[in-house]
């Protein structure tokens, strides 16, 4: 039986649960004229749940289970005694038959997937009726319990609130399960690295060659700082010069002096800035862009600009991030008091003298807290710096030369053939871990920031 079919069927179990629970208790109700602590459509619901939710927990739990056991089927057979030894060689001739069984596929490299492949084909059949089989009987027999529960006296809302506060707990718990487990991959691996690298090699040292690492003294071309300033003058200061003035200036244009209908159009447009790929910004910068930066190098008499300056990727990526600052800054002045700003008019002041002494203090924290997420955004910011960034990481204040990002090294570490467990690919994790301590430190410190000024200010 196919997963669709299969849900439909649980879902029906479901339905005819909830209309039958609901039936038992309308007719309670007509019976007597005593009040309920639950509406009939909560015992309907309270059926119905305990009809589908055990059962979808039973397929959750079983499609993760069942490969395995589908694989261990396979593997009795006399056809299986024909597998290579090398583990590599026979997952690689397991999955192709497994691809080739459920129709994934329409042909293999190595023939004994084609005979292996009705195996796969019969065990899975025979696995998929099972599941099948015990999710229906699950779902019958826990909706069979709970419809014996269903009378005057239970209360079906109460449980139904519980189960719902449990759901909602949990998906509260996902992200900070997701971020835990992102933090303990990172610092296990980059425990793994600075076991192989001294951790103020990599962090002080200046020079970056991972293409040739020493043997016996990995540490000396994984020195890390050339990675750090690229990524904070690309990220930090060229696209800050960009998307701050611009940012702020739309926000303080859109909240103080367009009209209704002019910010009707323009805020929205401004908008979809945030909404564009980045891998369509990456070819903007790569293509338009950096030739033109490069051009303009060539016009001011530098000859040895390159097509991949830090320039290129930092105009880019500060267009990219307008949008952040922008909104965060037009939020946080539209919620100002309207009678602090009548109020500093009233006194004489101009408009500018109101946006400057009344407004943006008001509204500082907003502002800060967009221009924190526009940091941050740069800082982790891939796409643009892999397709107009240059891989060479060097140390310079020249806008025109090359220069590299800690993602965009990221990303060329974990591409290619090296070794899962070499210096060279470890060293992706260490960057990625202080990427990640930074913009927690960033985050700490521009909080502080703000909430100190709040207090001052109220």
């Amino acid at each position: 039986m196919s997963a669709l079919a299969l849900l439909f069927l649980i879902a029906g179990l479901g339905l005819i649960g909830w209309l039958t629970a609901r039936v038992r208790a309308v007719s309670f109700r007509r019976d007597s004229s005593a009040r309920f602590s639950s509406l009939p459509s909560h015992h309907g619901t309270y059926v119905a749940m305990w009809t589908v939710l055990p059962a979808a927990l039973f397929l959750a739990v079983w499609s993760s289970v069942s490969p395995a056991l589908v694989t261990d089927a396979v593997l009795e057979t006399p056809a299986a005694a024909q597998l290579p030894a090398n583990k590599f060689e026979r997952a690689s001739v397991l999955s192709e038959a497994r691809n080739l069984a459920a129709g994934r596929s329409f042909g293999t490299f190595n023939p004994l997937s084609q005979t292996l492949a009705p195996a796969y084909a019969s065990a899975q059949k025979r696995y998929d009726w099972i599941s099948s089989a015990a999710a229906l009987l699950l779902a019958f027999a826990t909706g069979a319990w709970a419809f014996t529960r269903v009378r005057p006296a239970f209360r079906a809302r109460t449980k139904i609130e519980r189960v719902v506060m449990l759901l909602l707990l949990g998906a509260s718990l996902i992200a900070i399960l997701t971020t835990l487990g992102i933090v303990a991959s990172l610092v296990f691996e980059s425990a793994r690295f600075f076991r192989m690298v001294p951790i103020g090699d990599f962090l002080f040292g200046t020079h970056w060659s991972p293409q040739v690492i020493p043997a016996n003294d990995p540490g000396s071309a994984l020195g890390a700082v050339p990675l750090f300033w690229g990524t904070f003058f690309i990220g930090a200061v060229i696209a800050m010069i960009v998307a701050i003035p611009f940012g702020l200036m739309s926000a303080i244009y859109l909240t103080q002096y367009a009209a209704p209908r002019v910010r009707a159009w323009m805020k929205p447009i401004l908008e979809v800035l945030a909404g564009v790929p980045t891998v369509v910004y990456g070819y903007f910068a790569a293509l338009t862009v950096a030739p033109a930066v490069r051009d303009l190098a060539v016009s001011l008499g530098v000859t040895w600009a390159s097509s991949e300056s830090a320039l290129a990727a930092g105009l880019v990526m500060g267009v990219m991030i307008i949008p952040f600052v922008s909104s965060m800054a037009d939020d946080s002045i539209a919620a100002v008091p309207s009678s602090m700003r009548d109020g500093s008019l009233a006194m004489g002041a101009t408009s500018s003298e109101t946006i400057r002494r009344v407004l943006l203090p008001a509204a500082l924290p907003g502002v800060v807290g967009g221009i924190l997420l526009a940091v941050s955004r740069a800082i982790g910011e891939t796409m643009i710096v892999v397709m107009a960034a240059s891989g060479v990481a060097t140390m310079t204040l020249n806008p025109f030369a090359s220069a590299t990002t800690v993602t965009k090294q990221i990303v060329d570490l974990l591409t290619g053939e090296a070794e899962f467990d070499s210096p060279k690919t470890l060293a992706a994790f260490a960057l990625g871990l202080t990427l990640f301590v930074v913009t927690l430190l960033l985050n700490i410190v521009a909080l502080t920031v703000v909430k100190r000024y709040r207090e001052a200010y109220e």
